[in-house]
């Protein structure tokens, strides 16, 4: 018997979105059964919606982060997209942002970093209400993820 060959994931792009974004809160050195760092909160201002989705980022979500290392910092967005088609889009998106330490560094002091220095990961999910977006809830979405000094770019694919 031999053993099965199992197909390899494809990605389908699904949507570009621009987050704008203000001023970090740091909210100091945290302790817990799951999180140990520094908490930061990045407030999300608005942003763009491109692709197979189109619409605008709402503002009033936040990016709760911890940084768990000077090259580390796990995500954990949460943000509403209102849709050109009238529907909304609750997004919880759980990232892995790391690179050196001195592009770090630069990222924390709001200064540019070149994409290509930070390993930027993300694995949203969706809640949705319009039968038409099923869709979000029945599928694993990746991303890939860039910081800079007013936004973040987040390029996300359904992995078939």
């Amino acid at each position: 018997m031999t053993d099965p060959i199992l197909a390899t994931p494809m990605l389908e792009p699904v949507a570009q979105l621009t987050v704008t974004v203000g001023a970090p809160v740091e909210a100091g050195a945290v302790t817990g059964v799951e999180t140990r760092g520094q908490r930061r909160i990045i407030p999300i201002t608005g942003g763009s919606v491109r692709g197979r989705l189109q619409g605008r980022v709402l503002a009033g979500g936040a990016d709760f982060q911890i940084i768990v290392s000077p090259t580390m910092a796990v995500l954990d967005a949460r943000y509403v997209l209102a849709l050109d088609s009238g529907e909304h889009v609750y997004v919880q998106n759980h990232a892995l942002r790391r690179g050196p330490a001195e592009a770090i560094a630069r990222l924390a002091r709001g200064e540019p970093v070149d994409p290509a220095a930070i390993y930027f990961r993300c694995v949203p999910r969706f809640e949705v209400s319009s039968p038409a977006l099923s869709w979000l809830t029945e599928s694993i979405f990746m991303g890939t993820g860039a910081r800079f000094p007013d936004r973040v770019e987040l390029a996300l694919f359904r992995v078939s």
